[in-house]
């Protein structure tokens, strides 16, 4: 039970981090608004709740010294899996922090980086967040107090990286993983080439002797085809 709450925990926070780091993406663009960075802080809030109910559930049961090895196994892939989305976290939080200073909401004439992406994100932040509408009504210095408190929760992630390696010492290099690197990639192509053979079983393969027996037969029809019109030209 406590390792499949881990697996909905980890899923969750990872989709909470891609959708923070799809965020920090538009910031300073042309779809920056008060209203993203409102998200922002919200998806940023819920990752990091995300983060210390999982960190401290696989604390535990890393720590349980019962474990027998399949599931010890199984809780220090699901750490690696943990703590790589701590990092890209932390690195997405600091890149939204040097976003934000760089263009703040209120400045006059505030320069736009085109990046691409238009429109509104919110329906991005709600899938992740899970709720029905965000607000929209925020303070004029939103956006300063926000930078002010991301600055600390950047610290407070950061300590949360170096507490858990003290107080699980999972090495990532002795972690074996349960499938080979690209496997995603190998399966569909092997899906694509077992597609190809069930048609070609059904097909049935190609004979040899068939194929050169069509080859000649159709050489003597054009040869007969072609004497038939000069014989018919001649007369």
């Amino acid at each position: 039970m406590v390792r499949e709450e881990c697996k909905a925990l980890l899923d969750a926070l990872n989709k909470a981090t891609a959708c923070y780091h799809h965020l920090v993406l538009t910031v300073g663009g042309s779809a920056d608004s008060q209203n993203l960075r409102e998200e922002l802080q919200k998806t940023r809030q819920k990752a990091q709740e995300l983060a210390v109910a999982t960190g401290s559930l696989l604390t535990t049961a890393l720590r349980d010294k019962h474990l027998d090895a399949e599931e010890r196994s199984e809780f220090q892939r699901l750490w690696v899996a943990f703590s790589g989305c701590l990092e890209l976290l932390e690195a997405d939080m600091q890149r939204a922090l040097t976003l934000g200073t760089a263009f703040p909401l209120h400045a006059p004439r505030r320069p736009l980086v085109r990046t691409g992406v238009s429109g509104r994100s919110a329906s991005v932040a709600a899938r992740a967040l899970s709720v029905r509408s965000l607000r929209h009504d925020a303070e004029p210095d939103f956006d300063v107090e926000d930078l002010r408190k991301l600055e600390r929760e950047i610290l407070q992630v950061g300590k949360m990286i170096h507490d858990m390696e003290m107080k699980v010492n999972v090495p990532r290099w002795t972690v074996q993983a349960r499938q080979a690197a690209g496997a995603e990639l190998l399966s569909s192509a092997g899906a694509s080439t077992a597609g190809f053979l069930s048609v070609e079983e059904r097909t049935g393969r190609c004979d040899l002797s068939k194929a050169l027996a069509a080859t000649v037969f159709s050489a003597v029809l054009l040869a007969a085809i072609a004497l038939a019109v000069c014989v018919a030209k001649l007369s």
